[in-house]
């Protein structure tokens, strides 16, 4: 019986998702705007060992699937919605992105990527920046 209700569950859902996904207008998404007191914002953590380890801990709940393991942007559920993430070893993914403004997104949300809202801390969210500060590879002395 188990076995049947989940099947049913998965049908439902399926079903459920292609009406509304049929249901949508087909217009053009609203560009993405962060406001500039946001942007402006310093991150009051200090990127320390501690705090990476513990925005380590948040990326691995709640981003890993979508950015990939290492950041590379490869994660699995990214590869099934077929959307190209950035990848966060480059240094230049991020070089125009203020700590301000990736925190506001990890808060907020921005088109499929779902919003942390209340369910994190701000100390969390700004550990969580530091992570991924940290993963961008260094430029190679020897070029």
């Amino acid at each position: 019986m188990g076995k049947a209700l989940c099947v049913l569950s998965m049908l439902l859902l399926a079903t459920v998702s292609m009406s509304a996904q049929e249901s949508k207008p087909s217009t053009p998404a609203a560009e993405y705007k962060i406001p500039p007191e946001a942007a402006k914002m310093a991150n009051p953590v200090k990127p320390t060992a501690a705090s990476i380890a513990q925005g380590k801990k948040m990326y691995e709940i709640d981003c890993e699937m979508c950015h990939g393991k290492d950041g590379d942007g490869k994660g699995d559920l990214a590869a099934d919605m077929k959307v190209k993430l950035a990848d966060y070893h480059d240094p230049a993914a991020l070089k125009d992105r203020t700590d301000g403004e990736l925190f506001y997104i990890i808060k907020n949300g921005k088109g499929e990527m779902p919003s942390e809202g209340d369910r994190a801390k701000s100390d969390a969210i700004w550990n969580l920046v530091n992570y991924i500060r940290s993963l961008a590879k260094k430029e190679p002395s020897n070029k």
